[in-house]
């Protein structure tokens, strides 16, 4: 890749500028709600204190459109990574300016700043050449660790590595980079891709990708019910891409071309809507008119199962079904438990409620990677460049 890791920097009394992912979910009252992408980065961060880096972090939260909104503060986080490494984190407050400045300035060898939510001025999501220029001025080393961004051409993650000479990734990032990169090289066979989710449109890229690499897909989540349209299924008021059957159509016949056995729903858990205190199962070609299939179905389940258990290499992205509902999520919950139960298997899982599957199921240590860059690992794995990665090439 021709990038440095934090590693190999000279980083010692420098300042040392931190991109990491702190868009974490808040509590209505304002508190963090789940520190888990804090703690990813806390490696880095205390490397980084270890040899006496004046160490300012960087990160955006939430969606407050270019504009000051006390409700995207990051000021909860930084209390709570004030907690997780036991030392001072001054929030500064502002992005850039002369208060953020100031603070910088008067960081010490070991100190830890972070500078106020990126995404309170317009120009970092645009990638202003000025914006990019102030985010620089308080960089002697710009480290990226922020994987879950790395897709995205922002100032901070790509525009201000124009103006910092050194440059490269974190311990979180390196991680990212190691494990992907494993999928898209010679792995242990068989090799079993796990995709779920709503949109066809957003997986068919990482799927066609992946098609030359796995042994076997396994497709749930509502995106399964194109596919199964696709093959003359009768979906009820399932979630169906109608506008994307013909590409559900060209993936099966690429596939069964190259030998790859896809393993769709044989059986389905179906209610009216996903309010429905509780769903029936039927089968996944039949859908009752009006009913939706929200789950993969206990057959389905099994069926999933066995393929995942006698895999070597296991990559999953996407719920089964409607997670956030306890009565659709048992699916979701049956593939989360089988890839855990994988246990010589290389086990990478992506994607927010895959990833949260896995926490909520208590089984998270039982996988080899879980990546916090849900729509960065699906962009790597289809062979995209990523351009806070490529920023970084030397």
């Amino acid at each position: 890749m021709g990038i440095k890791t934090i590693s190999e920097l000279d980083i010692a009394g420098r300042r040392l500028f931190i991109r990491v992912d702190f868009n974490v979910p808040l509590t209505p009252e304002g508190k963090v709600s789940d520190d888990t992408r804090i703690r990813e980065s806390l490696p880095t961060i205390k490397l980084a204190i270890e040899k006496g880096a004046r160490v300012v972090l960087a990160s955006h939260l939430g969606r407050p459109k270019g504009k000051v909104d006390k409700k995207y503060t990051l000021e909860p986080v930084a209390s709570r990574l004030a907690e997780l490494l036991g030392a001072d984190v001054t929030l500064t407050d502002e992005p850039v300016g002369d208060g953020a400045r100031k603070v910088v300035n008067d960081l010490h060898g070991g100190q830890v700043a972070l500078l106020e939510n990126l995404r309170f001025s317009p120009a970092e999501e645009a990638n202003e050449e000025a914006f990019s220029r102030a985010l620089a001025s308080y960089a002697d080393v710009y480290v990226n660790d922020a994987f879950g961004t790395a897709h995205r051409a922002h100032a901070s993650t790509v525009g201000m590595t124009k103006f910092v000479s050194e440059k490269g990734i974190g311990l979180l990032m390196e991680r990212e980079v190691k494990f992907l990169g494993k999928l898209l090289g010679d792995v242990e066979r068989p090799f079993v891709a796990i995709i779920g989710g709503a949109k066809v449109s957003d997986k068919i890229g990482v799927l066609d990708n992946l098609l030359g690499r796995v042994d076997q897909v396994l497709i749930g989540g509502a995106m399964a019910n194109t596919f199964l349209k696709a093959k003359g299924g009768k979906l009820g008021r399932s979630l169906v891409e109608d506008d994307k059957l013909a590409l559900a159509r060209a993936f099966l016949k690429k596939a069964a071309e190259a030998n790859i056995d896809v393993l769709l729903p044989r059986d389905a858990v179906a209610a009216a809507g996903t309010k429905s205190e509780s769903g029936r199962v039927v089968q996944a070609m039949a859908v009752p008119e009006d009913l939706a299939a929200l789950d993969i179905g206990p057959e389905t389940a099994r069926g999933f199962a066995d393929a995942i258990a006698r895999a070597k290499t296991i990559f999953w992205n996407g719920p089964m079904g409607v997670f956030e509902s306890e009565p659709f999520a048992a699916g979701t919950l049956a593939i989360a438990q089988a890839v855990a139960a994988a246990t010589g298997a290389l086990s990478v899982v992506g994607g927010g409620d895959s990833v949260a599957a896995v926490h909520k199921s208590g089984l998270a240590d039982k996988i080899t990677h879980i990546s916090t860059g849900g729509g960065a690992s699906l962009e790597f794995l289809e062979g995209k460049k990523l351009p806070g990665l490529a920023a970084l090439e030397s």
